[in-house]
């Protein structure tokens, strides 16, 4: 695919696209996190329903930022160097991937303890095992 000369407005656009959504899949994980810590009754398919809207949004926008990746890569470190709004809004967005995944896991592990995962969808033991989720987000950034 070819660029426009200049890839720094549309990777910033990119960017603030998927931050949007990033914030946007964090509310609902905190949702979902005050729900199963809420006493009473917890009912998952509303949360169910509402991942499987946001997921292939995310997918999208991953597709979308990946189009742009090389191109911020094959810009010159000077250049890149002279873009702090670029390398903030990446660390911005991590931030918020990280924070979803750990309140996420932590929902996970809330759901077995009430017994609301069925065994076919038990996490692998792989998951329970240190720095999967760090591991998980290295292989996801090398795309």
């Amino acid at each position: 695919m070819s660029f426009l000369p200049d890839p720094i407005p549309k990777l910033a656009e990119a960017l603030h696209n998927h931050l949007a959504l990033g914030q946007e899949m964090l509310a609902l994980v905190m949702q979902e996190h005050e729900a199963l810590h809420a006493p009473g009754e917890f009912d998952p398919a509303g949360f169910r329903d509402r991942r499987k809207v946001l997921l292939p949004r995310l997918n999208v926008s991953l597709d979308h930022l990946s189009q742009y990746r090389q191109a911020w890569l094959n810009l010159s470190p000077d250049v890149r160097a002279g873009c702090p709004a670029i390398v903030n809004l990446i660390q911005t967005c991590q931030d918020v991937i990280m924070k979803t995944i750990v309140l996420d896991r932590e929902n996970e592990q809330a759901l077995l303890r009430r017994g609301l995962v069925p065994v076919r969808q038990l996490p692998a033991p792989q998951r329970q095992q240190p720095h999967f989720v760090a591991a998980l987000y290295h292989r996801s950034a090398a795309r």
